[in-house]
């Protein structure tokens, strides 16, 4: 296929490392300290193009089995490390050549060694490694025990996870009929508000030590600790996590909780819904959050009921539903988006735009062309990106990008994506910075567009790396990747270490290639949390008898060195280590740890959210 407009020659060196981010990413791995058997299975890689009928490839990247999570690990046993699917490399930056001898490329590196994980070409030419968890790739090749966000195990249903949100896929079809809003007789466990003083000595009964008493000088204090409510023995869904100036907002199986960020003590009453949540917007706009939850519990109830909540003050504004559109093209999973006042909601095979202050339709994306149906929307910062699947079933079958305007829905944009590669993460939306995989090569590619959509540099560092992306059964995981951070022109990730200190590459936009690199103060792994003043914060995480750490790392000069902001202490490393499935923040100098799923387990007082401070 000829490449897209202003692409480079094909046949270069340096593969764009795919993190195995929020959608696609590694194998799942358990919180330092806990024991194997309480592992997830490994997900399965994503699989080829769907069946012809539904006009858009079906792929299931890395959902669960169904069958309830497991059970919450205990500490103090070290983690299994299953493989990421990288090929190990010789010593040295770069691999030396193979038994095939083969030349340097045009970048003037050798390539990878020959055989069935030999680097391939990308979407633009570049030579790719298998991204994590490819089929096919060899065991015990690389991993990381220290990702923040792990995808909790089989579950119930099949789930679908974007930046910490799990959306519940169930199975059936309405036939296209509107679907009604009803309540069901529900034989799942009440739910009730966590009860917490909000001193730290977390929520009664076995929690009643104080969790303060065993701090060291020098290490903060634990701000406050929230068990989670009751949820179902199949386990439930605690996604989102939103901080304000004043209050920490989480949602929980069928609430959301608010909590004063001082003290945690209830900042507003928890708002319950009639069903569970299956999706929420991963960003607030003007402060305000849309909450998705089911229209029932058979398996043709849809995540189709749309609530906007405002995050300071607990109040439920507009409430909505969203259509089905069509054949194939239903409710049953959404994902939400938000872009200045827009919230899109993308369906299965399309997406309906709604005014996120009034809940006003505004309009649809819908197929175009021949065969090109959208499967993924991400957004942000003003500017809305689609990804389309087109060709399903024939020999031309690709992706194509595709920019939106925001507030009208017309295209500003289109970029075709080489055939076999297939979009499955946004690291960032401004600029854009997408992961690709190809699922015939076990491959994986980062690139980066311009503002026009052209395409500008693939990453170009010889390296394994590892994010935490969410993962999609019908719609593509393209937002919420934690553990990549973009800020102006440097994207930052983390390596994959199967054990012992990782470390943290800049890389450049604008050509690639890396900038500098820095490794964990400690044995344990470094995340990227976010950009602030001239530095990057990131989350050392704990191990079974010492506290996580965040630390500021220069992002300019010569000097990297992380500087300590917070050492969380010693005496809650096992609380804090058992956070199974998380998501983190840093906001005004507090770090808040939380759950993304509930086991259900009636024999654990499940953890839900942990605030750290001075």
């Amino acid at each position: 296929m000829t490449q897209p407009p202003g692409q480079p020659p094909q046949g270069g060196f340096g593969a764009p490392q795919d993190q195995p981010p929020q959608g696609h990413q590694p194998p799942a791995q358990p919180p330092h300290g806990q024991p194997p058997q309480g592992q997830p299975p490994q997900s399965p890689p994503p699989q080829g193009p769907p069946q012809p009928g539904f006009g858009a490839p079906q792929h299931a990247p890395q959902h669960a089995p169904q069958g309830p999570p497991p059970p919450a690990q205990p500490p103090n046993t070290p983690p299994q490390q299953p493989g990421y699917g990288f090929p190990q490399q010789p010593p040295g930056p770069y691999a030396q050549p193979g038994p095939y001898a083969q030349q340097p490329g045009p970048y003037g590196y050798p390539p990878q060694p020959g055989g069935p994980y030999a680097q391939q070409p990308g979407p633009y030419g570049y030579p790719q490694q298998p991204y994590p968890g490819a089929p096919g790739t060899p065991p015990g090749s690389g991993g990381n025990g220290k990702k923040v966000a792990i995808i909790a195990g089989a579950v119930a249903a099949a789930l679908l996870l974007v930046g910490g949100t799990v959306y519940a896929v169930t199975s059936g079809d309405s036939g296209g009929k509107k679907p009604v809003a009803h309540q069901s007789d529900d034989p799942k466990p009440t739910v009730t508000a966590p009860v917490d003083p909000g001193d730290g000595s977390g929520d009664g009964g076995s929690d009643t030590d104080d969790l303060n008493a065993g701090r060291k000088p020098g290490e903060a204090k634990v701000l406050w600790y929230k068990t989670a409510p009751d949820a179902p023995g199949s386990g439930a869904d605690a996604p989102g996590m939103w901080i304000t100036g004043r209050t920490a907002v989480k949602a929980a199986y069928k609430q959301v909780f608010a909590y004063r960020v001082t003290d945690g003590t209830p900042a507003w009453a928890p708002i319950s819904f009639p069903q569970k949540i299956c999706a929420v917007t991963p960003d607030p706009a003007d402060g305000k959050i849309v909450v998705g939850y089911m229209n029932g519990v058979s398996d043709r109830a849809k995540c189709n009921q749309l609530q906007q909540i405002d995050l300071d003050t607990g109040k439920k504004g507009w409430h909505g539903e969203v259509p089905d559109g069509g054949l194939f093209d239903s409710a049953m999973n959404v994902q939400l988006v938000t872009s200045g006042n827009t919230l899109l909601v993308g369906r299965s095979q399309s997406g309906v735009a709604f005014d996120i202050r009034t809940g006003h339709k505004m309009y649809e994306s819908k197929k175009y062309g021949e065969d090109c149906f959208p499967v993924g929307f991400t957004g942000g910062g003003g500017r809305l990106v689609q990804v389309a699947s087109c060709g399903a079933g024939r020999s031309d079958e690709h992706d194509e990008v595709r920019q939106l305007d925001a507030v009208t829905g017309k295209v500003k944009w289109t970029q075709k994506i080489k055939k076999g590669w297939r979009v499955q993460h946004a690291y960032a939306v401004n600029p854009l910075v997408i992961y690709l995989v190809n699922d015939d090569k076990k491959a994986w590619n980062i690139s980066t567009l311009t503002d026009g959509g052209t395409f500008r540099s693939e990453v170009k560092v010889d390296e394994k790396f590892t994010t935490s992306c969410g993962w999609a059964v019908l719609n593509r995981a393209l937002q919420g990747c934690q553990g990549a951070v973009v800020s102006g022109d440097t994207l930052y990730l983390p390596t994959s270490k199967t054990t012992g200190p990782n470390e943290i590459v800049a890389v450049s936009l604008a050509t690639g290639k890396e900038k500098w690199r820095v490794t964990s103060p400690t044995d344990e792994s470094m995340t990227p949390i976010k950009a602030e003043g001239g530095k990057l914060v990131a989350y050392v995480h704990p191990s079974y008898d010492t506290g996580g750490r965040i630390v500021a790392i220069p992002t300019a000069g010569s000097s990297h060195k992380p500087g300590t902001l917070l050492q969380n202490p010693s005496s809650t490393a096992e609380i804090e280590n058992t956070f199974f499935s998380s998501s983190i923040a840093w906001s005004d100098g507090r770090f808040y740890l939380s759950s993304n799923r509930l086991t259900g387990n009636d024999d654990d007082k499940e953890k839900l959210m942990m605030a750290f401070g001075k």
